[in-house]
């Protein structure tokens, strides 16, 4: 059965394999790295950096207005944009542990600062799309009409496409 929500399920699964990324590029450190090493974590930042925060721009800038409408509380999506928050956090500390491990040998703790980030990073962004969808797409799917949320995926559309245009 399709939902109103479903292109944004969609999305999540499109996007799911590449968060799976970040749990194998946390798995390939060591304190040695080969080239497919740091080819799978430059990918990890690479999505996180062109994929998933656009997709977190757009959810703050059109679906959350609509999930906090449709709960009737401003409050009702602080802790998903803190998730984005922390989401940002982390892949800046990515990007400058990256910079600093050239070498194809890191030190132990730099090979644990990385491993910290990526699997912190899968975490987070796994347990954020169950939330969402688990919470809030349901009630947007019993709650919205057809063309409110093609109205809102339009927009959450643009607001990626904005924020994918800010990175260059």
């Amino acid at each position: 059965m399709t939902t109103i929500t479903q292109p944004l399920r969609d999305e999540h699964k499109e996007l799911m394999p590449h968060v799976e990324t970040l749990r194998l590029a946390g798995d390939s450190i060591r304190e040695a790295l080969t080239a497919a090493d740091r080819t799978l974590i430059d990918n990890a930042g690479t999505f996180l950096t062109r994929h998933l925060i656009p997709h977190a721009h757009a959810e703050e800038k059109a679906l959350y207005p609509v999930v906090r409408k449709v709960m009737g509380s401003e409050e009702g999506t602080a802790t998903m944009s803190r998730d984005h928050i922390e989401v940002e956090r982390l892949t800046q500390e990515l990007e400058t542990l990256r910079s600093q491990t050239t070498q194809t040998e890191i030190t132990l703790q730099q090979a644990n600062s990385l491993r910290r980030v990526l699997y912190g990073l899968y975490t987070l962004v796994k347990v954020h799309f169950a939330k969402e969808e688990e919470v809030y797409l349901p009630l947007l799917d019993v709650r919205l009409k057809p063309e409110e949320a093609k109205a809102m995926f339009s927009a959450m559309e643009a607001a990626a496409q904005e924020a994918k245009a800010q990175l260059h």
